[in-house]
């Protein structure tokens, strides 16, 4: 396993979901979410990888708010969160798994997933619609507009920030009905630290690579799977195609699945067990 940081901040609640998957004896499944969600966002996802013989944790990024209410009445502990950070937490916590885990990321999640599959601390890793590493190229115009509610006022790189619904449903909800897409909103959504899309808009004129850089040459890396919502405003075809054409080059087994007319809100909406059908399937093969 990776190397603990010095200083664990994992929660209470994160060890004792540690030491009930240790005691299991069962393969464990990791899960990440990304910006705007918490790690409760995970729990059908959970409950199905259980019924089908894993266990599971789901850390959330340091310091977030145990639910959605406590996390709108506080949105400035989401603030100065950065992409390191966060990875760093997830480590931490894979440390301590006796059994090295499935990991499933969305969003930032993903892309955090894919740093964490680079580290060779992963059995298998499903990357869905993640989030632009360094040397992803493709900016289409409707991930800049998605981004623009942080991007687009550099004053915003100390804080948090919540979308408006307009915007949630634009960057997640494009492909819903108004009814699903309010109940999204209401139920999920959550301020997020605007650093980490800072960090990914500059990685690409960053010569060290930053903090989304992925080592995706890593030959320990283990088998990845990249899921794409094909009608994501967020993270469009183009990066989800350009990240599987970098990890592509890996020896390891690399493969793309496209999930036709989804958006970025593929694993919280009514169609998110079409997507857990996919990471358990891959999941079944090479773990």
């Amino acid at each position: 396993m990776a190397a603990s940081p010095t200083t664990s901040v994992l929660t209470p609640h994160e060890l004792d979901e540690i030491t009930r998957a240790n005691e299991s004896g069962l393969e464990p499944v990791v899960f990440i979410h990304g910006l705007w969600l918490l790690s409760s966002s995970w729990q059908p996802w959970r409950d199905f990888f259980e019924e089908n013989g894993y266990t599971t944790i789901a850390p959330g990024w340091p310091d977030d708010p145990e639910s959605v209410e406590a996390a709108k009445a506080d949105p400035d502990t989401f603030a100065h969160k950065m992409v390191q950070q966060v990875t760093d937490h997830y480590l931490d916590a894979i440390s301590r798994l006796e059994k090295r885990p499935i990991v499933i990321g969305h969003s930032f999640g993903g892309l955090i997933a894919q740093k964490i599959a680079g580290e060779g601390v992963a059995v298998a890793t499903v990357s869905i619609d993640n989030a632009p590493f360094k040397g992803v190229l493709p900016l289409p115009l409707s991930a800049l507009k998605s981004a623009s509610p942080v991007l687009g006022n550099p004053a915003n790189l100390n804080k948090a920030v919540a979308l408006t619904f307009d915007q949630f449903v634009f960057g997640w909800a494009n492909n819903l009905p108004e009814e699903e897409a309010h109940h999204l909103y209401e139920t999920f959504h959550v301020p997020a630290s605007a650093v980490p899309l800072f960090q990914a808009a500059i990685a690409n004129f960053n010569p060290f690579g930053g903090e989304t850089k992925v080592d995706s040459k890593n030959p320990n890396r283990g088998p990845l799977l990249v899921i794409a919502g094909t009608k994501d405003n967020t993270v469009p075809l183009a990066i989800t195609h350009a990240t599987y054409k970098i990890q592509s080059k890996n020896p390891g087994v690399t493969e793309i699945a496209e999930i036709p007319g989804r958006g970025h809100s593929l694993v919280i909406d009514s169609g998110w067990k079409d997507v857990a059908e996919e990471a358990l399937a891959f999941a079944k093969r090479f773990a």
